[in-house]
C-alpha cells in the first residue's frame, strides 16, 4: 500500500480554513435568520466534515472501496435521518382522545368465566 505524503503547509491551510469555519458558525448563531439557523449551521458542519474527511483522514488519496465505504455510511445516516423525520412529522395524524371517558375506544366484553377482570 503506497501512503501519501501531504505537505505541512496545506495541513495549516485546512486547519485555518476549520477555524474560521468555526467562527463563522458561532457568528451565525448570533444573527436571527428564522428558521433557517439550524440549515445554515448544518451546512457549515458538513463542509467541516468534508475537510476532515477528504484531508485530514486522507479520503482524497484513498482507492476508491474506501469511497464507497464512506459514501454507503452516508447513505445510511440520510435513510435514518428521513425515517426519524417521518416519524416526527406524522405524530399528529393520530388524534390523542381528551381522556378515557370521551373516547370512542371500547374494549371488548370479557369471556366468559373472567368477569372478575372488570
Amino acid at each position: 500500500m503506497h501512503a501519501h505524503v501531504v505537505s505541512k503547509k496545506l495541513y495549516f491551510l485546512i486547519f485555518g480554513t476549520l477555524i474560521v469555519l468555526t467562527g463563522v458558525t458561532t457568528g451565525v448563531a448570533y444573527i436571527d435568520l428564522g428558521e433557517w439557523n439550524t440549515i445554515v449551521a448544518l451546512i457549515i458542519a458538513a463542509c467541516k466534515a468534508s475537510l476532515v474527511i477528504l484531508f485530514f483522514m486522507h479520503l482524497r488519496w484513498s482507492a476508491s472501496l474506501m469511497r464507497i465505504v464512506i459514501l454507503s455510511a452516508l447513505l445510511w445516516l440520510a435513510i435514518l435521518i428521513s425515517l426519524t423525520t417521518t416519524d416526527f412529522v406524522t405524530r399528529d395524524w393520530t388524534p390523542v382522545p381528551e381522556n378515557w371517558g370521551t373516547s370512542s375506544l371500547r374494549l371488548p366484553p370479557p369471556p366468559a368465566g373472567f368477569s372478575h377482570l372488570r
